[in-house]
């Protein structure tokens, strides 16, 4: 996880808590978060990216539409991540 963007990892929290995750419920998520329009051009190829890492898992709705799930390693790594910043917030 440690070679991964701050806007990937981010993307991976989102798609792990959304119940269809899918390109545009996961654009809308981080729109939401950052206060600030996600470009397409920036948002796919990172999915990409998670999905060439093994993190996430990339399907098709339809002709249109991708679904995005977390992997089990993607699980992981979120856990490993979360368990890593609780020793910080919690000490």
């Amino acid at each position: 996880m440690d070679n991964l963007t701050g806007f990937q990892r981010d993307i991976l929290y989102v798609t792990a808590g959304l119940d269809e995750p899918h390109g545009l419920a996961i654009k809308e998520e981080l729109e939401d978060y950052y206060e600030s329009e996600i470009q397409h051009g920036r948002l796919y190829p990172n999915l990409d990216t998670l999905v060439e890492e093994g993190l996430i898992e990339k399907g098709e709705i339809d002709k249109r539409t991708n679904s995005y799930t977390l992997t089990d390693e993607g699980r992981t790594e979120l856990k490993a991540r979360n368990d890593w910043e609780l020793q910080y917030i919690e000490a």
